[in-house]
């Protein structure tokens, strides 16, 4: 070699590269690792030893996503700089021996028209929120954790301590060698790409047993089994919906003689039922079922199994332990835990209970598990969900919020509120943008946990809750609180029955959009931003949010004023669309922003035109009762328009959808001139259970006159509904596989 000196110094300039170009996917630079998740989500990883981290995270769940070669390009700049282009972004990066930073790396994006840079420093500034843990003693607004969303187009989820998943269990990670791991969400102005990327990611928001957004009925009482039967009963009688029936504490004994204990008592932990109260729990949670509501037990494990239980023998006997020595509860241990579900929950479940209700509230007593760094509450929710699955179910969580990742064990128990106007208006705020970070089914405690009597209030709460992921009432151990909704006084009784009754006929509608959060990640309860977040109004009210693709909704959160007790609320109608009031059917043009009053029976409920609402009968059992009627509710376009809404069904509770076994019918809404068109198109799939006919009833409120109606081509006469005030036309039972065609001539 004549010049090894300038040989030298042209590889320290640059002139040659220290790695070669990689090719595929990810790319690995040496001790750098740079992997492309989607046009918009990349990873960034460091080891110093070059040995990357391949397992799953809590929430790097999923690592089977990657952005196929043919959709990025890699372009050598010299001087151990690269380009690496997506369809979204470009990222430029020099190769240096260091982590990935300011120094070495950056990201282009376009951003309101303009390329902005991103670095992966970490400074976060115009974070739209997200959720919080819980409402436990909360009295008002608190402030959010951190949501995906930014009106800076981008987001980072650092995961470089997390614990790994290997084998179904914790496994520590190498924090000493393996020093960086970052999920880079570089969106622009993109919303819903950066929640599809969460997905991609962490894994897809699983679908709900359907019976999970029915209604509920919580209390903590101590109910006997002739109670929790007249409860039932009570619902009936007056004519209100009930889809579950939760059990608090009182189903199990008190007797605890020793425990870490919890708020001053040592009785929260229990897993032998209360015979004196419930003396036959298989018989009641049979009877219970045979009325067609499901069952759901209160539990708080931290003290796990004690001396007192019924298991305790057993239990001690299969962990190999000496009875006289109780064991604590122990995440960590992979034999505590399969032997306690085993002997705590197994018996009961086989009884029939459907689900547990995890009220954890103990990470002031277990931060974190031990031997490992994930949280109790993010370990103790994974490992309650795959208890639910275990006989073929579709799992139930029943918890509170575990943070990024958690999003897998639906639903979320928002804790125990306090039962005031503010905490009202906080938790639709709230729930919106909790969605924002993929919590998005919250069961709120309706009407509030503690806090004095308010009727009224009961009454707005339930609205809001009408208009969430479940009707679910909880309140505390106060004999002047109790949220069975026919004991609040007359107007308020018949205030809350139609919104009940509301929530039972939109069922089908609920369920489509729980199908549709499960398949793009689009929250059930959006912020406006989501779908309208190049409009500045969409940021301005924190009140009004979609719900689903076609209901806008705006709960009042005030007290109201005069013998209406009429209250109101600021609505912004987006552009682009018109929108129909749902109780008075009254017609607002996009574009505008009114200020709306409603009274106690009514609240800002708008409906969007030109599309078809899937909806049903009322039914007393709304989750469960088959859909033999389809109501249509169909408001007017502007003017011309062609748009189709998908119903989603299944059987509600197995996990065959996973293998696409469900049912899809397209609901298609055409305005050509003066011809409106609805269209049922043929229902395209099949599950078990599934009904072969039903009948059609359309519903035309706002319709205006028109000449004649033809279903199919035959002209047919509509009947005039008087309390929905508008025409409606029956469509006899007909076979799902048969499109139906209904003409209305203006």
């Amino acid at each position: 070699m004549k010049h090894p000196f300038l040989i030298f110094l042209l590889f320290l300039c640059g002139g040659f590269s220290a790695v070669a170009q990689p090719s595929g996917n990810p790319l690995v630079f040496g001790e750098n690792r740079l992997t492309l998740i989607t046009p918009t989500l990349f990873r960034l990883e460091f080891a110093h030893d070059g040995k990357f981290i391949d397992d799953p995270t809590y929430f790097a769940y999923d690592r089977g996503s990657l952005l196929p070669a043919s959709e990025f390009r890699v372009r050598e700049l010299g001087g151990n700089r690269y380009e690496i282009s997506t369809s979204a972004l470009r990222i430029v990066y020099e190769h240096d021996g260091f982590p990935f930073g300011l120094h070495n790396f950056a990201a282009y994006y376009k951003l309101n028209g303009k390329e902005k840079k991103f670095t992966n420093r970490c400074i976060f500034r115009n974070n739209l929120g997200g959720p919080v843990e819980t409402l436990d003693r909360v009295t008002g607004e608190i402030p959010m954790q951190d949501g995906l969303l930014s009106r800076d187009g981008w987001y980072v989820i650092d995961d470089e301590r997390s614990d790994l998943l290997v084998d179904g269990w914790l496994c520590p990670r190498d924090t000493k060698s393996h020093v960086q791991d970052q999920y880079c969400f570089v969106y622009g102005n993109d919303y819903k790409a950066a929640l599809a990327d969460l997905g991609a990611i962490s894994g897809r928001v699983p679908m709900t047993r359907k019976y999970i957004h029915g209604v509920w009925y919580c209390r903590y009482w101590d109910y006997t089994s002739e109670e929790f039967l007249s409860i039932i009963d009570g619902y009936e009688e007056n004519d209100f919906p009930l889809d579950n029936l939760v059990f608090d504490m009182g189903w199990h004994t008190y007797d605890a003689k020793i425990g870490t204990g919890h708020a001053g008592s040592r009785s929260w932990t229990g897993y032998t039922w209360e015979r004196k109260r419930i003396p036959d729990p298989g018989a009641l949670i049979a009877e219970v079922h045979r009325r067609g509501v499901t069952v759901s037990l209160n539990d708080h494990p931290h003290d796990g199994i004690r001396p007192h239980e019924e298991m305790y023998a057993a239990f001690m006997a299969d962990m190999g332990a000496d009875p006289a020595h109780p064991l604590l509860f122990d995440l960590g241990d992979r034999k505590y835990m399969e032997t306690f579900f085993k002997h705590a929950h197994h018996a009961t479940e086989d009884m029939g209970a459907d689900f547990w209700w995890l009220d954890w509230q103990q990470n002031y007593l277990y931060p974190e598990v031990r031997g490992y760094r994930s949280t109790s509450l993010q370990w103790i929710n994974e490992l309650y969900y795959r208890q639910t699955e275990r006989k073929g179910l579709r799992g139930a969580g029943y918890s509170r919020w575990a943070g990024w990742g958690d999003h897998r064990h639906p639903i979320q128990f928002s804790g125990d509120a306090q039962a005031n106007w503010a905490l009202l208006a906080f938790e639709v705020k709230l729930t919106s943008a909790s969605g924002n970070a993929g919590c998005y089914y919250w069961a709120h405690d309706i009407g509030g946990f503690r806090g004095d009597p308010n009727p009224e209030l009961t009454v707005r709460w339930t609205q809001f809750g009408a208009l969430s992921a479940a009707l679910r009432v909880h309140s505390t151990k106060d004999a002047r609180l109790d949220r069975r909704p026919w004991i609040s006084g007359e107007r308020e009784t018949a205030a809350m029955r139609r919104m009940y009754h509301m929530r039972s006929e939109l069922m089908p509608y609920i369920y489509s959009s729980v199908w549709q959060t499960h398949s793009t990640m689009v929250p059930l309860n959006r912020p406006m931003y989501i779908d309208y977040g190049s409009d500045e109004r969409a940021y301005e009210n924190e009140q009004e949010f979609l719900f689903g693709d076609i209901l806008l909704a705006a709960p009042i959160a005030s007290p109201g004023e005069g013998a209406d007790k009429t209250a109101s609320q600021k609505v912004w109608f987006p552009a682009g669309d018109v929108w129909y009031d749902y109780f008075t059917h009254e017609r607002f043009d996009g574009g505008q922003e009114c200020r709306i009053a409603k009274p106690l029976e009514e609240f800002p409920l708008y409906v969007r035109g030109g599309w078809v609402l899937p909806m049903q009968p009322y039914t007393p059992r709304p989750a469960s009762t088959p859909l033999t009627t389809l109501v249509l509710r169909v408001y007017p376009s502007a003017g011309d328009a062609d748009n189709t809404y998908t119903l989603y069904e299944d059987d509600g509770l197995s996990r065959d959808y996973e293998r696409g076994i469900h049912a899809t019918t397209e609901l298609n809404y055409r305005r050509a001139g003066d011809v409106t068109t609805v269209t049922v198109r043929p229902a395209a799939g099949s599950y078990r259970g599934q009904e072969p006919r039903r009948a059609y009833r359309l519903q035309l409120p706002a319709a205006g006159e028109f000449r004649r109606v033809k279903v199919n081509g035959r002209t047919v006469k509509p009947v005039f509904d008087g309390q929905l005030g508008c025409p409606v036309v029956e469509v006899p039972s007909t076979d799902i596989r048969k499109e139906v065609k209904i003409e209305i001539f203006g």
